[in-house]
């Protein structure tokens, strides 16, 4: 909990000083006086201030955010030796360079997060294939357990490296959402055997990748030996006399070949509300073993299942996934817009209905997933927090009342009619504005009480 706690701190406190210092260098490029940078809302616990001209630095008690105050008449009486250096008295062009300056810190700070992760290096499962669920993509595709997925092209001609598992997944999911077919490059565990496999995702027309999305792909996790791990004393699979080590090598007569195999057959061993006796065969120290398995019937809400009460699975082979430095910043670029444009794309779908509400996010989410990537290591917490970068970049760039983007409405509209956007409307845009956002945060953390109660 305290990790969590810390980790979510760290992450609001990164990206929030990056997002006002990126407004406050560019005012003071532009001549703006600045006269507080603040970080949080509040009560204040720190200040620091050289002389009374000078700008004032504080942290203050909520952590939610912060903002750069800057010498502006529209706030107060403005001596006339300083009125050059009053916000309100500058170009438009330096007005909206000054607001925007924000989110593309933001989207900066990701491309050397993202730069940073790769220079680095993660460890992550090879991109060995599973047995595919039945009835999907690609299944149909040909595509089987133990494939090794080599390279990617959306045409066929122009090959990218698959360089892990969670690669290959990031790029069925792009290809998903533009509704574009995917071809891949795979071949045996060994290397051998090359072919180049078409799956046909524009036939989904998803507008999300959700698990029914992933299950009518038929994308499983990385391929994993079907020998069986710790068992739990008393539970089903001790009760039939399997062991820790036990290869398994087929169930009613059915092959497995690999562990996701192995724990779909048992999930689905549930007929009429009663789990089904199962004939296994399993490898034991070089013996051949038959034996009589009962799953134990479990209820999960609406669904009923099997479990044998023991792991099934060892653990998958991993690679290490590390480029060199230009390498890397060219990646962390590319991430970035691509991320980017799909948070955009997601905000657009939510707009119109074709994407569910539940894919926003609130402090709660992000807390956790914060906790979570810190405990994995650096890597894993720098893509993370440039993730998140992203998303507040993008966020702050829509034109909606009170972020970034509604003060560059405003000027794109000065800039087309020569004047200013009049104090009335202001006031009624910022009193939509700020109804809106608390719609969008109350939606947020609804969500976000739903996973931590496993209702999504």
């Amino acid at each position: 909990m305290l990790v969590t706690v810390l980790s979510f701190l760290l992450t609001l406190g990164v990206l929030v000083v990056v997002h006002e210092w990126g407004h406050y260098r560019v005012a003071r490029a532009c001549g703006v006086k600045v006269l507080r940078f603040s970080v949080g809302f509040g009560r204040v616990l720190w200040r620091h201030q050289r002389d009374p001209a000078s700008t004032e630095y504080v942290v203050c008690a909520l952590p939610l955010g912060g903002y750069v105050r800057m010498l502006d008449e529209r706030e107060g009486a403005v001596p006339p030796q300083e009125r050059e250096r009053a916000f309100n008295r500058k170009p438009l062009a330096a007005r909206a360079a000054i607001v925007v300056a924000g989110p593309l810190a933001n989207l900066l700070l990701a491309v050397l997060l993202y730069a940073a992760a790769h220079l680095i290096g993660v460890v992550e499962p090879k991109a060995v294939l599973s047995t595919p669920a039945p009835a999907s993509l690609m299944q149909a595709a040909g595509l089987r357990g133990g494939d090794w997925v080599r390279a990617w092209s959306t045409d066929g001609q122009a090959w990218e490296d698959v360089r892990s598992m969670t690669d290959l997944r990031w790029q069925i999911t792009q290809a998903v959402l533009h509704g574009e077919d995917l071809h891949l490059m795979v071949s045996d565990r060994d290397g051998r055997g090359r072919r180049d496999v078409r799956l046909p995702l524009s036939r989904l027309a998803a507008q999300e990748v959700d698990a029914a999305t992933v299950k009518a792909i038929g994308l499983t996790p990385a391929f994993s030996e079907p020998v069986l791990g710790e068992i739990k004393a008393g539970g089903a699979a001790e009760a039939a006399g399997l062991r820790k080590g036990d290869r398994v090598l087929d169930i009613d007569g059915v092959a497995m070949a690999d562990a996701h195999a192995v724990r779909e057959r048992v999930l689905d061993s549930v007929r009429d509300g009663r789990a089904l006796v199962q004939q296994w065969r399993i490898e034991r120290e070089g013996r051949v073993l038959a034996l009589t398995v009962l799953p134990r019937l479990v209820a999960e809400g609406e669904r009923e299942s099997g479990r044998i009460e023991a792991y099934v699975g060892a653990a998958p082979e991993m690679v290490s996934v590390r480029q060199g430095p230009l390498d890397a910043l060219v990646l962390g670029a590319r991430r970035t817009w691509e991320v980017s444009a799909l948070t955009l794309r997601m905000f657009g779908r939510m707009l119109v209905g074709q994407a569910s509400l539940r894919n926003l996010s609130g402090p709660l989410t992000i807390a956790d997933y914060a906790g979570q990537s810190v405990q994995q290591g650096l890597s894993y917490y720098l893509s993370f927090l440039a993730l998140v970068s992203v998303s507040l970049g993008v966020l702050n760039l829509l034109p909606l009342p009170m972020l970034d983007g509604g003060h560059l409405m405003y000027y794109a509209f000065e800039a087309v009619t020569g004047r200013p956007v009049s104090e009335l409307w202001l006031a009624r845009l910022q009193r939509g504005g700020v109804a809106l956002l608390l719609a969008m945060m109350s939606v947020a953390l609804f969500n976000d009480v739903a996973r931590m109660l496993g209702l999504h």
